[in-house]
């Protein structure tokens, strides 16, 4: 297709369904996402770019979600601090709502195996980060992030969900009809990945990095060192200067990343929520630089 038909959206969505953001960020810079694309369809000499269909894929896409850019209006400012990771393109549901939800967005996360301390101090902070103005936002997962987007709605007020997938389908499957209702009551739910797309150990490590830059904040109630999304999540956004707020540590092992955290300086502790919501009051922190790789600070493999 000659690059001249082609839309911006169209043609991010395709780069993004083909490249990581790093790699044709540089090529941003200088041209427009449109030549950019057909640069690539040209010089692949495999024939695959130039089978795809941006278009037709961007119209059936869009029957589940929007694909949001970043010459909208709503698009989040934040994910700038991403530098050459920030999202070609977002998929949204409620991408009306993006900017209030996105303005005061504090993260609530934690194991997905979740210790029953920790969900009752999840129900406890995220009900009051919801009734202090913020947009609880987590990722629809088992144990603390899903508590939090149920407690934040049943205190009355909407989340945004970050989600590792495709928007066409919820995972845990039980979770499919909370998926549809943070859009309708007001929230939305973003992603990374068009519909279709299964979960992965990528995509988890990418929405862990997406949702650490859209959030001002991150509560990590209860996290293992290792091989945990809300981990990475923590760790990113210590690198890109949002805070992360701990709740005293339990003796369990499943709260080992905390301490880490702790001992390392690069979280704070907050003994209850009224702590919580007073580090949330302070002036927001300076936003890392432009440019910045977010996700490759002090994460142990």
């Amino acid at each position: 297709m000659p690059s001249t038909a082609l839309s911006e959206r169209a043609a991010r969505a395709a780069l993004a369904a083909h490249f990581p953001p790093h790699q044709v960020a540089a090529h941003l810079a200088h041209h427009s996402a449109e030549e950019v694309w057909q640069y690539g369809v040209d010089h692949d000499a495999s024939g695959r770019l130039a089978q795809y269909k941006p278009h037709e894929e961007l119209a059936n896409a869009q029957l589940t979600c929007q694909f949001v850019i970043p010459s909208d209006d709503v698009w989040p400012a934040a994910l700038a601090d991403l530098g050459p990771d920030c999202p070609l393109g977002l998929w949204v549901r409620g991408h009306e709502q993006l900017p209030q939800l996105t303005a005061r967005a504090v993260a609530v996360t934690g194991n997905r195996a979740a210790t029953a301390e920790a969900l009752t101090r999840t129900k406890a902070f995220a009900t009051a980060v919801a009734e202090a103005g913020h947009t609880v936002t987590s990722t629809l997962a088992y144990g603390v992030d899903a508590t939090a987007h149920r407690a934040a709605a049943q205190a009355g007020h909407a989340t945004l969900a970050v989600l590792p997938r495709g928007l066409d389908r919820a995972h845990p499957h039980d979770h499919a009809q909370l998926l549809s209702s943070i859009p309708t009551s007001g929230g939305a739910v973003v992603s990374l990945f068009p519909p279709g797309t299964p979960a992965s150990g990528a995509t988890l490590r990418a929405s862990a990095a997406l949702l650490a830059a859209l959030v001002r904040a991150v509560v990590l109630i209860e996290a293992l060192d290792h091989a945990e999304a809300a981990m990475h999540t923590a760790e990113t956004a210590a690198d890109l200067n949002r805070p992360v707020l701990v709740p005293p540590p339990t003796s369990d092992v499943r709260a080992d990343g905390n301490v880490r955290l702790l001992a390392e300086q690069r979280a704070v502790l907050v003994p209850d929520p009224a702590h919580a919501l007073a580090e949330l009051r302070a002036p927001p922190p300076r936003r890392a630089g432009p440019g910045r790789r977010a996700g490759h600070g002090h994460r142990k493999e």
